[in-house]
């Protein structure tokens, strides 16, 4: 009966870990990834990716799995001209298992503001991105404009 209850004493414990205690926990983790892209570790930022991460980048072609992902960041990597995205904001919500996270960014960048969103799931007590969107943002009052430089054919290399 004791055991049962020390038992029931841990559990109650563990499932109290506060929503506060995990969005830092999260923050920190989302950091650390940005943070290994602009020091160029390959390992660090592709260790926090899950196999099944998906990247969404800019580019209305760039749908990479990780593997693809990998294979076309490894030379910028290797050469250390990566990026560095500095987040500014970041918001969070949590599955009610408190399982599968899932947030939105804004950042700072070579590209000027940008928005990132991500998801990260917990399997076997580890974090794992799975899905990452950057989007370049563009002002309501601009569009035309940028529609306009959309519909212009892009100069082949």
């Amino acid at each position: 009966m004791k055991q049962f209850f020390l038992l029931m004493s841990l559990l109650l414990l563990l499932s109290s870990i506060s929503p506060l205690d995990l969005t830092n926990k999260l923050n920190t983790q989302i950091d650390n990834w940005h943070i290994s892209a602009s020091k160029a570790d390959f390992e660090y930022y592709f260790g926090a990716m899950d196999t099944s991460f998906v990247f969404l980048g800019t580019a209305p072609g760039e749908r990479w799995t990780k593997s693809e992902f990998a294979a076309f960041c490894k030379p910028y990597f290797d050469s250390g001209r990566t990026w560095d995205f500095k987040p500014s904001s970041r918001k969070w919500a949590f599955s009610k298992n408190k399982k599968i996270a899932w947030f939105d960014e804004k950042l700072n960048t070579w590209m000027r503001g940008c928005r990132g969103s991500g998801v990260l799931v917990k399997t076997k007590g580890k974090w794992s991105l799975v899905y990452y969107n950057l989007t370049v943002l563009i002002e309501n009052e601009k569009i035309d404009k940028f529609i306009e430089l959309r519909d212009e054919p892009v100069p082949e290399k």
